[in-house]
């Protein structure tokens, strides 16, 4: 007891704040409380070794976000140890020939769970010959089961995905091998809380959940570089046996007990990765230049680039698709601050780096290479996806393929082509205090109008947009009322815009000509 208390009293001394150093821990004590041993956590250094357990038909959770914070060495070790019929919960699959690949590749997979395909086309081509089972949902919901499951909630109700095939079911799951369909996403159960209507989700556990962190301590705790952090951090809390491969082992005490990102209760092993490779997937500088498409040469594109930019306000919190919204950030003026988001756990998002720059563990939701602003800071996925749905942003822009009367969207899918996913696109139009902005052209390349009175496509969100720039016109939507056309592009008239679009529309009496930002970046 006495020596409990004067441990008690090394941890809080009289007199001392908690923002200073502490005094260090008497040595008599340190070998009775500090053994040197891990306690429930086992250090290993083969691979193999360190997913023992792991069998045919395991369910099994992958950290990292595209390439950047995979655990590539355990990954490996999995093909070694030839485990089959694995049943995988992924944000995304990475490409064809690492990562996550490997596995599709010796085909020890049969069934995953993720968001989004991206560019993987041998995950694609096994889906469609029926030898993969792919489970699509929103990356936000994804990683909320995946938190869930590690909180011990069995389910939860989320606005995303209401109205879309995430809520009615019919998304294709799994086809036969000549091409049929052998089954479907179900229905969600779907009720109504103070006016706005939720899906109900099941929370996910795995066997197993194999994470890339940073640095581990001897004690297991674990701390992540950069956005290296993503899925990485629920997954870890969401296994019955978390296995982390870190690049470098601490002694107990390197770390700052407010330092730590993931607390050993939730390691099982730990194990210093042999190498790493650290792809980048797509790599991309500045070179001392302007950002790439600063001043897009595309005079339509440039004109809905330079309107898209007013958008902006001095302190505001903004997420930015892939493209035209991304480009108008270039476009922000230096007397501005704008904190720029970034779904897989970036706030404060800068230009792309110098070649001298890159780093592999800070990359933007689109797999670039990017950097972080000063009072810019890193987090996981879920605490992203709760700025997002929990009406954070203000802002969020993004493309879309068509856009309906009401304020309909989409643009994750088109039938009968390559799905890559939703990704979080879902999720980013489902909070209701965040303003949806859509930036496209007015009509596709075989010149069919892309506002329509109601969207052919799966939708993305429903009733979830509040203005539509086009290189033609400006509408601001009511979603009820439908939409009004505010501004003009000068040249054009009121008949162009009807010629060209495919619903009624409503006409501002205060109708003026389309604005364009006066100060480039």
């Amino acid at each position: 007891m006495a020596a409990a208390l004067r441990l008690l009293a090394w941890a809080l001394p009289r007199g001392v704040s908690a923002h200073r150093p502490r005094p260090a821990l008497p040595h008599r004590l340190i070998g009775r409380y500090f053994t040197g041993r891990s306690g429930s956590v086992q250090f290993y250094t083969d691979p193999v070794k360190a997913v023992e357990g792991i069998k045919d038909g395991s369910t099994v959770m992958l950290g990292g976000f595209g390439l950047c914070g995979i655990p590539e060495n355990l990954i490996g070790a999995l093909k070694t140890k030839g485990v089959k019929d694995l049943k995988i919960v992924s944000s995304n699959v990475g490409v064809d020939d690492f990562g996550l690949g490997i596995l599709l590749a010796s085909k020890q997979v049969k069934r995953i769970v993720c968001s989004y395909l991206g560019e993987n086309a041998l995950c694609e081509q096994l889906y469609l010959a029926g030898e993969l089972e792919l489970e699509m949902t929103p990356q936000g919901t994804l990683a909320e089961r995946i938190r869930a499951g590690g909180a011990g909630l069995p389910a939860f109700y989320t606005p995303t995905g209401y109205g879309t095939l995430v809520q009615e079911g019919g998304a294709p799951i799994r086809y036969s091998p000549e091409g049929h369909l052998i089954s479907l996403s179900v229905p969600r159960e779907v009720r109504e809380f103070k006016g706005r209507h939720y899906l109900l989700e099941h929370a996910i556990r795995a066997d197993f959940a194999l994470i890339k962190g940073w640095k581990a301590d001897r004690s297991g705790n674990v701390i992540f570089r950069g956005s290296a952090r993503n899925f990485n951090v629920p997954m870890c809390k969401a296994a019955d046996i978390s296995v982390v491969e870190v690049e470098e082992i601490v002694d107990v005490g390197s770390f700052a007990p407010e330092d730590i990102h993931i607390p050993n209760i939730y390691v099982k092993r730990v194990i210093k990765g042999p190498k790493f490779e650290k792809r980048i997937e797509r790599l991309t500088t500045r070179d001392g230049k302007p950002a790439p498409g600063s001043k897009d040469r595309d005079p339509i594109r440039n004109r809905i680039i330079k309107r898209a930019a007013l958008e902006f306000q001095d302190g505001m919190y903004a997420n930015l698709g892939i493209g035209i919204p991304l480009l108008a950030s270039n476009y922000i003026s230096p007397k501005m601050t704008v904190y720029l988001h970034s779904e897989n756990g970036i706030l404060g998002l800068g230009p792309f780096p110098l070649k001298n720059e890159v780093d592999a563990d800070v990359i933007n939701a689109g797999k670039q290479t990017v950097t972080v602003i000063p009072g810019g800071c890193f987090f996981a996925s879920d605490d992203s996806f709760a700025m997002i749905r929990g009406g954070h942003l203000q802002l969020t822009m993004l493309g879309a393929m068509q856009v309906s009367r009401y304020g309909d969207l989409a643009n994750w899918m088109v039938p009968g082509k390559k799905v890559k996913g939703m990704g979080g696109a879902m999720d980013l139009v489902s909070g209701d205090k965040t303003k949806v902005v859509v930036t496209m052209e007015h009509c596709t390349k075989t010149k069919e109008p892309k506002i329509l009175e109601k969207c052919t496509m799966p939708l993305t969100g429903k009733h979830c947009v509040d203005l539509i720039i086009t290189e033609k016109a400006v509408f601001e939507v009511d979603r009820s009322k439908g939409l009004t056309l505010v501004e003009l592009w000068e040249g054009l008239s009121l008949d162009d815009i009807k010629a060209t679009t495919a619903c009624s529309f409503n006409v501002s009496p205060n109708l003026k000509p389309m604005q364009q930002i006066k100060t480039e970046a």
